[in-house]
Protein backbone atom coordinates (compact mmCIF):
# COMPACT_ATOMS: atom_id res chain seq x y z
CA UNK A 1 0.00 0.00 0.00
CA UNK A 2 1.39 3.36 -0.99
CA UNK A 3 0.93 6.31 1.27
CA UNK A 4 -0.23 9.68 0.03
CA UNK A 5 2.87 11.40 1.42
CA UNK A 6 5.10 9.12 -0.68
CA UNK A 7 3.06 9.82 -3.79
CA UNK A 8 3.11 13.59 -3.27
CA UNK A 9 6.91 13.55 -3.44
CA UNK A 10 6.88 12.07 -6.95
CA UNK A 11 6.61 14.12 -10.13
CA UNK A 12 3.86 13.69 -12.72
CA UNK A 13 5.71 11.20 -14.92
CA UNK A 14 6.50 9.00 -11.91
CA UNK A 15 2.85 9.15 -10.85
CA UNK A 16 1.76 8.06 -14.33
CA UNK A 17 4.15 5.11 -14.13
CA UNK A 18 2.76 4.27 -10.68
CA UNK A 19 -0.82 4.31 -11.97
CA UNK A 20 0.11 2.07 -14.91
CA UNK A 21 1.86 -0.46 -12.69
CA UNK A 22 -1.03 -0.48 -10.22
CA UNK A 23 -3.51 -1.02 -13.05
CA UNK A 24 -1.46 -3.95 -14.34
CA UNK A 25 -1.35 -5.43 -10.86
CA UNK A 26 -5.11 -4.96 -10.47
CA UNK A 27 -5.74 -6.64 -13.83
CA UNK A 28 -3.62 -9.60 -12.75
CA UNK A 29 -5.57 -9.88 -9.52
CA UNK A 30 -8.86 -9.77 -11.40
CA UNK A 31 -7.71 -12.57 -13.69
CA UNK A 32 -6.65 -14.64 -10.67
CA UNK A 33 -10.07 -14.08 -9.14
CA UNK A 34 -11.79 -15.11 -12.36
CA UNK A 35 -9.84 -18.35 -12.49
CA UNK A 36 -10.37 -18.85 -8.74
CA UNK A 37 -6.66 -18.72 -7.94
CA UNK A 38 -6.87 -15.61 -5.75
CA UNK A 39 -6.73 -16.34 -2.04
CA UNK A 40 -6.67 -12.79 -0.72
CA UNK A 41 -9.66 -11.00 -2.25
CA UNK A 42 -8.98 -7.93 -0.12
CA UNK A 43 -6.00 -7.21 -2.39
CA UNK A 44 -8.47 -6.10 -5.08
CA UNK A 45 -9.85 -3.41 -2.79
CA UNK A 46 -6.43 -2.14 -1.74
CA UNK A 47 -5.10 -1.91 -5.30
CA UNK A 48 -8.27 -0.15 -6.43
CA UNK A 49 -7.88 2.40 -3.64
CA UNK A 50 -4.17 2.85 -4.39
CA UNK A 51 -5.02 3.60 -8.02
CA UNK A 52 -7.61 6.16 -6.94
CA UNK A 53 -5.14 7.73 -4.50
CA UNK A 54 -2.45 8.06 -7.18
CA UNK A 55 -4.90 9.46 -9.73
CA UNK A 56 -6.21 12.01 -7.23
CA UNK A 57 -2.72 13.30 -6.44
CA UNK A 58 -1.88 13.37 -10.15
CA UNK A 59 -4.99 15.45 -10.84
CA UNK A 60 -4.08 17.83 -8.00
CA UNK A 61 -0.59 18.33 -9.45
CA UNK A 62 -1.98 18.93 -12.94
CA UNK A 63 -4.56 21.41 -11.64
CA UNK A 64 -1.85 23.32 -9.78
CA UNK A 65 -0.09 24.10 -13.08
Amino acid sequence: MTKAAELRQKDESALLEEVKSLQKAHFGLRMQKATQQLGNTAALKTTRRDIARAKTILAEKQAAK
